[in-house]
């Protein structure tokens, strides 16, 4: 008896109706990202309902390539977020039953991003000035600042459209030890403002040719009340965090984790705890889609991206008995065919596939906390403070 949370991150599916107050009227990651690649082919999520999806939403635009279908495998919806934001900590707590109102903490994207007490403190207590002080696109400030902080040991300091101080550090300049050292002093100094992530962002490679590792760490700031995975715990219920999800939720509320680095680590971390674990939750976030294409406007790489997990899909699915369930969604959206190179806040997808069970239309799900509820419901935990659940409890 399992439930398996997949999070595609960032594969949002058209603007959600406040898109413009973020500056993303006209995004729409999926549909977009599938035209610029001449179709995508997903043959596995269009069996289980993906381009039904799009009938629901108000101005819900196709998905070349993967049309709806007459019988879906899981039931399909769309999900609006609540919260104030477009990032990934929002996100994830708000699947997780948090509602995030005010948002986090936004930095000005001009220079200088960072306030001055800030800077100050955080030089002083780390050792090192700061490069940057910026938003900026993490591959592109790694370009213009690594050889003077390979010269200097200066950190490279950024933010972006979201709440988050960004450390970048040569390895062989500063060991990734220090680096997260850095970070947790970081943290600490800006959960006074209220900023949702410190991110370590440690790369490889001589001017112009630098390239970002598998070694980046997400601190988190911590929340203010349990969420789902919390509550799991307390009732005897384990949780398996597979990712960056442990990092994202501070380690709280996680029996083990395994800390992948990319889509295809955690799919096979997913599939062997899938095949071993009796009950619980499995809770993933692939990477890449974001990380690697979102942010960098890649909209074919994106493409292909999603095509090897429809693959890697088809051989997981077999793996699931009669009592689990399968889910997937997304935290926000990142169109690589959008302005610039940030988030978009948009709908966000939600199949949910049980072996042998009818599927059924979910709607639109005015809050991602619905997953957070039917967790709570299929395990026979107390209702959620928020949320409608789409499942039931299991005997």
């Amino acid at each position: 008896m399992k439930i398996i949370l997949i999070v595609l991150d960032s594969i949002g599916i058209g603007e959600a109706p406040d898109a413009a107050k973020y500056g993303d009227a006209g995004s729409a990651t999926l549909p977009h990202l599938a035209r610029a690649a001449g179709g995508l082919r997903a043959p596995v999520l269009q069996s289980l309902g993906l381009g039904n999806i799009q009938g629901l939403l108000p101005g819900g635009l196709p998905i070349d390539g993967v049309p709806a279908v007459k019988a879906p495998l899981a039931s399909w919806g769309a999900m609006q977020e609540v919260s104030d934001g477009k990032d990934t900590v929002t996100g994830h707590w708000e699947i997780a039953g948090l509602e995030i109102n005010p948002g986090f903490t936004v930095f000005p994207q001009d220079y200088p991003s960072f306030p001055p007490e800030l800077v100050e403190t955080f030089e002083k207590r780390s050792g090192r000035k700061i490069l940057g002080n910026k938003a900026a696109s993490g591959t592109a400030i790694i370009e213009e600042l690594g050889a003077e902080h390979m010269k200097t040991g200066a950190w490279i300091a950024y933010t972006s459209a979201d709440s988050v101080f960004q450390i970048a550090a040569h390895e062989e300049v500063v060991s990734v030890p220090d680096l997260y050292k850095a970070c947790e002093i970081a943290r600490e100094l800006c959960n006074r403002y209220k900023v949702g992530r410190v991110i370590a962002r440690p790369f490889i490679g001589k001017p112009g040719a630098f390239k970002r590792t598998e070694n980046r760490r997400d601190f988190a700031y911590k929340a203010d009340e349990p969420t789902v995975m919390e509550r799991l715990i307390e009732a005897g219920v384990p949780v398996y965090a597979v990712g960056k999800i442990e990092d994202i939720f501070a380690h709280r509320g996680i029996t083990e984790s395994n800390h992948t680095g990319n889509n295809q680590t955690s799919q096979q971390a997913v599939s062997a705890w899938t095949r071993e674990k009796k009950k619980g939750l499995i809770f993933t976030n692939f990477i890449d889609f974001d990380m690697v294409y979102g942010h960098r406007r890649d909209a074919k790489g994106y493409a292909k991206s999603i095509e090897q997990t429809d693959a890697w899909l088809g051989s997981y699915l077999p793996l699931l008995g009669k009592d689990d369930v399968l889910i997937l969604t997304a935290d926000h959206g990142n169109d690589p065919t959008y302005k610039g190179s940030d988030h978009t806040r948009e709908f966000v997808p939600l199949l949910v596939y049980q072996p042998g069970a009818p599927a059924r239309p979910l709607g639109i799900r005015q809050g991602f906390y619905d997953i957070a509820q039917s967790i709570a419901a299929y395990f026979g935990l107390p209702s959620m403070p928020r949320g409608k659940s789409f499942l039931k409890s299991r005997p």
